[in-house]
């Protein structure tokens, strides 16, 4: 169980501004909360000043921004706000908003960090709530949007995004969640839309309070005004989203998350994702102690650390963490340590045997050697620090001999994949 306490903020503190999308003023003010009071939206401006939690069972909207609605109560545009929340470890706020959007200030999630901040950070008595992955789990939607998320000890995002535009093109960026990197690579980051989008939102209600001067906008061939606070800004934005909408789960995040071509709708179904996979039996993960009972490697020569996801017969995933101790760095090479490609499909290969390990009888008495291997590919080094996600699927088993198709990825990247035919025999 986590150590780390809930907290609130010290003191009051408040915006005022104008929303992205509906164009309205509002004034947003932070306010403190008790222990398991969670983050709650109040709208100040309707009768009864009805309350919105911020949680995954009060989203109603995800074009565009992230919309939250309790009844006729709605509070649109949270994410830049949540990222902040989040980013600064607070578990219990009220938010008092004036109107139905949060201000869009300059569209960046900075002016809600520093505001939060300044309002100083309390910690209460009572346990925080953590989240931890205890295998990998997916999500995706049918626009694009694919996620992975693999247990971690701390919470980074990795992003790639891609756009049909000279400025963006195809960008990547990954951060750890942490108040002081993300005050440096992320919190500046604004929102960006493209011009020639413009008639068809306002037409749908969205959009109405863009402007150069609260979010990056995009002409054909450049900016319509205005200059980046980063070449990669883009990418940077999309990432303090995924963080935004993930503090809709309500808890601390232990999981390294890896979006490609993120949006709300798909970060949505991640943080539903991640807690169906919190939830799920944590018998199929095993650890070194039952490797080294199946697998007969003995060091320097045991490649896996433990396996995170198993679907009997089907498909593995195991990790290797790569250190410097490794005693291969020693003359691969000295003052350049790089992982040996051929050890890196050893490695996958000892995954690989683990899935064979369940579809015959007595596998303790049995070993797998591989037969062959074919379409092996090598795309990038890996290096100490390190940690090395292994990929396989059953392709096709007949008599003790199998194929499989794997992949090792690092950071979400592809750093080698192959196919191989292997056999078990007796010990």
């Amino acid at each position: 169980m986590s150590s780390a306490k809930q907290r609130t903020i010290g003191s009051e503190a408040e915006l005022t501004g104008n929303g992205l999308h509906t164009g309205k003023s509002a004034r947003v003010r932070f306010l403190a909360a008790p222990e398991h009071a969670g983050i709650r939206f109040r709208r100040t401006d309707l009768p009864g000043q009805p309350e919105i939690p911020a949680d995954l069972a009060h989203v109603a909207a995800t074009d565009r921004e992230t919309k939250l609605a309790a009844g006729d109560a709605e509070a649109h545009t949270v994410e830049h706000l949540l990222a902040a929340v989040h980013v600064l470890q607070l578990d219990n706020l009220v938010i008092e908003l004036s109107g139905p959007e949060v201000p869009i200030m300059d569209g960046s999630f900075q002016p809600f960090l520093e505001a939060l901040r300044g309002a100083g950070i309390v910690e209460q008595d009572a346990p925080a709530q953590v989240l931890e992955l205890g295998q990998p789990c997916q999500a995706s939607t049918g626009r694009g949007a694919t996620y992975a998320a693999v247990p971690a000890d701390t919470f980074r995002v990795s992003g790639t995004i891609e756009f049909d535009h000279p400025l963006v093109g195809r960008q990547h960026g990954s951060y750890d969640v942490v108040e002081r990197q993300f005050e440096r690579d992320v919190a500046r980051a604004r929102t960006f839309g493209f011009l020639r989008e413009a008639e068809e939102l306002r037409a749908r209600g969205l959009a109405l309070g863009a402007n150069t001067d609260n979010a990056i906008v995009l002409n054909e061939t450049g900016l319509a005004g205005g200059e980046l606070r980063f070449v990669d800004e883009f990418v940077r934005h999309k990432i303090g989203d995924v963080i935004g909408d993930l503090a809709l789960l309500g808890r601390r995040i232990r999981a390294h998350v890896i979006a490609e071509r993120p949006s709300h709708a798909g970060n949505v179904e991640l943080a539903k994702a991640l807690l169906r996979a919190e939830k799920k039996d944590a018998d199929a993960i095993v650890d070194i102690n039952k490797i080294m009972a199946y697998l007969p490697h003995r060091y320097p020569m045991l490649l896996v650390d433990r396996i995170v996801a198993y679907d009997p017969g089907r498909r593995i995933v195991g990790l290797k963490n790569v250190t410097i101790n490794e005693p291969f760095f020693m003359g691969h090479y000295p003052g350049h340590p790089i992982m040996p490609g051929v050890l890196i499909i050893e490695a996958m290969a000892q995954v690989g045997g683990l899935l064979l390990m369940d579809v015959v009888e007595n596998p303790e008495d049995k070993v797998v050697y591989f037969m062959s291997l074919d379409n092996v590919k090598w795309r990038r080094p890996v290096t100490p620090g390190d940690q090395l996600i292994f990929e396989l699927e059953m392709l096709q088993y007949r008599r003790h001999t199998c194929r499989m198709r794997g992949v090792g990825l690092v950071d979400g990247a592809v750093v080698a994949e192959a196919e191989m035919m292997a056999r078990i025999v007796e010990r």
